[in-house]
């Protein structure tokens, strides 16, 4: 058996499936695809990683596409509550109540991830549908009700392009991860909040 790619299918075994296990699986999948990207990921490597029997691989996942498939959507868990967001009377002040330690290493993580499974995207239409929506889609919705609270507060015009501001941040973190290999800290994301997305969504420097 080869010990290179879940890419080729295995033949389902006759036991039950044990699902118990799943989330330290899935949680190790995703170490990897960080790690070495999903051309250098093996079914050797995760099985290793989450101290699990490459049976108990076999048994759940019958390609690597589809491990990898469902560790990325399992990343949608936990998501932010939008019912719940900040709310300073500002949109610097809730943009930057939103930098949170804890927040700014889960999105580097994802950054990487995101990077990982690239070359994958590229050919399969699922897993950039699954990455958009567990990578990209809860942040950005989180801008929106953020940048829609200033319209309503009249700080930033009626007619701006959220969705244009919402990817502001998002694409430099990105830029600054996974092309300069520097990390997301406090310092950075102030500065862009400041010197980039402010001015972009029209707030005047010293509006606040």
């Amino acid at each position: 058996m080869s010990q290179t790619d879940l890419d080729e299918p295995k033949p389902r075994l006759g036991r039950k499936r044990d699902h118990t296990r799943d989330p330290e699986i899935l949680d190790a999948a995703l170490e990897i695809l960080a790690e070495t990207g999903y051309d250098g990921m093996t079914i050797d490597m995760v099985a290793t990683r989450a101290k699990a029997g490459k049976a108990t691989l076999y048994r759940r996942w019958s390609s690597k596409a589809e491990l990898v498939l469902d560790a990325v959507a399992c990343l949608k868990a936990g998501e932010i509550d939008l019912d719940a967001l900040p709310d300073t009377g500002t949109l610097r002040g809730d943009l930057v109540a939103m930098i949170k330690t804890p927040s700014m290493r889960d999105a580097e993580r994802k950054l990487k991830i995101m990077a990982g499974i690239v070359s994958m995207i590229a050919r399969s239409p699922e897993m950039a549908t699954a990455a958009y929506a567990a990578l990209v889609e809860p942040r950005a919705s989180v801008n929106r009700v953020l940048f829609a609270r200033a319209i309503e507060r009249d700080e930033i015009p009626a007619d701006s392009d959220v969705e244009r501001l919402c990817t502001i941040g998002p694409a430099m973190a990105a830029y600054r991860v996974l092309m300069l290999g520097r990390p997301v800290d406090r310092e950075f994301l102030e500065d862009t909040i400041d010197g980039v997305i402010l001015p972009a969504a029209g707030v005047r420097p010293g509006a606040e």
